[in-house]
């Protein structure tokens, strides 16, 4: 049986993409949420059982996945630490909490570390999992299997999942800033908003679709590109203004804040 502890987001688009790869695996998942209104809703909508009892979930589930804050991942593993027995497999998303810091807290050596990213809402998600030694090919398939089904998944050293965590898990929100600014210059330069974000949003989308197929983005940006044009004038600019200056700055500064919520005095 596999539990969540925390019914927000990440665990919706996990139970999602569960139950849209195998529907009779929801009559096996239980989601423990303090909110009543969250519980009816994921209820209603995917036919997963819910509780408002974290301990409930631990004691019951083979597989429990913590799906809370790193903020509150203390107060949940004191709640639950005395019924998470060694037989018990332990899945965390919470942003910087280390494999060490979690084994320090629970009897089970089988516990994994994941990072997933919001595109799993949509069944587009990239997943970096990172684990002890202790596993055998079928506790790892089974995770994996979740995972898997809502994007692609990596298998990592804890020693990157910091730079994962800035990477794909924060990138999200570093392209969509880049999406709204570039919305917002094509408003100045005349147009409605609303041409001006689909024209935005679908150039992403697609551009994302070519680098899918593998094609190099430096092959992309200079098959779009001739001498002296308009793509050639916009790039300057990138490059006057220190692009990738600023996109190493930004990542850095995300990699340093998951190493402060790693530490855990």
């Amino acid at each position: 049986m596999i539990g969540f502890i925390g019914g927000g987001n990440m665990a919706e688009a996990l139970l999602k993409g569960i139950v849209s790869s195998q529907r009779s695996a929801v009559s096996s998942i239980l989601v423990s949420e303090p909110s009543e209104n969250r519980r009816k809703y994921l209820e209603q909508t995917y036919g997963v059982k819910t509780t408002d009892l974290n301990k409930e979930v631990a004691s019951s589930c083979d597989i429990v996945i913590l799906a809370v804050k790193p903020q509150v991942i203390a107060e949940v593993l004191d709640e639950v630490s005395d019924v998470v027995t060694d037989e018990k497999t332990v899945v965390s998303i919470a942003s910087g909490i280390t494999l060490s810091y979690l084994q320090s807290r629970l009897r089970t050596k089988k516990l994994i570390r994941v990072m997933p990213n919001t595109p799993a809402l949509v069944q587009k998600g990239m997943s970096v999992m990172s684990l002890c030694e202790c596993f055998d090919d079928k506790d790892i398939y089974t995770v994996r299997e979740v995972f898997m089904s809502v994007g692609n998944v990596l298998t990592l050293p804890e020693k990157q999942m910091n730079a994962v965590t800035a990477l794909s898990g924060s990138g999200p929100a570093f392209l969509a800033f880049f999406v709204e600014a570039m919305t917002e210059a094509g408003v100045s330069a005349g147009l409605s908003r609303g041409d001006a974000s689909e024209l935005a949003v679908q150039t992403f989308i697609g551009t994302a679709g070519l680098l899918e197929t593998g094609m190099p983005p430096q092959k992309l940006r200079e098959m779009v590109t001739s001498p002296g044009g308009t793509t050639a004038a916009g790039l300057k600019v990138l490059d006057e203004k220190g692009l990738n200056d600023l996109v190493r700055e930004t990542i850095s500064a995300a990699v340093m804040r998951a190493e402060e919520l790693g530490r855990r005095d």
